[in-house]
């Protein structure tokens, strides 16, 4: 929904100046619309990482009979508080890489695009 409202406001003068350039709706989309929108994009990418495995430990704390999210529940279960925490632990430094990840690509990205317009 953020992406899709990015991409409504985007500046309505440039997407006319393109068109009246004779620029294809690919064009507008690709030289315009996306790295006006790139921002949004990273920023909504870092937020739904979390929400994304928040959702997939929920769903194994409810019907695996593997994974993080079981083993966290069957810690809990018989009182064995290491288990508990190493699942804690590893799903923190998963978050933490796959956060990393995306600010790596956003750096790439944005580094890419302001070398192409400069």
């Amino acid at each position: 929904m953020e992406m899709l409202s990015g991409f409504l406001h985007t500046d309505e003068d440039l997407i006319k100046m393109a068109r009246t350039f004779g620029a294809s709706r690919r064009q507008i989309f690709q030289h315009i619309v996306f790295p006006a929108n790139l921002h949004t994009l990273f920023n909504s990418l870092k937020i739904n990482i979390g929400l994304s495995l928040v959702g997939v430990i929920a769903g194994e704390f409810l019907v695996s009979k593997a994974g993080l999210g079981y083993l966290i529940v069957y810690g809990g279960q018989v009182f064995q508080m290491d288990l508990v925490m190493t699942g804690v632990l590893i799903l923190a430094l998963v978050a933490a890489l796959m956060y990393q990840a995306v600010r790596l690509a956003q750096w790439l990205c944005t580094r890419f695009i302001s070398h192409d317009r400069g």
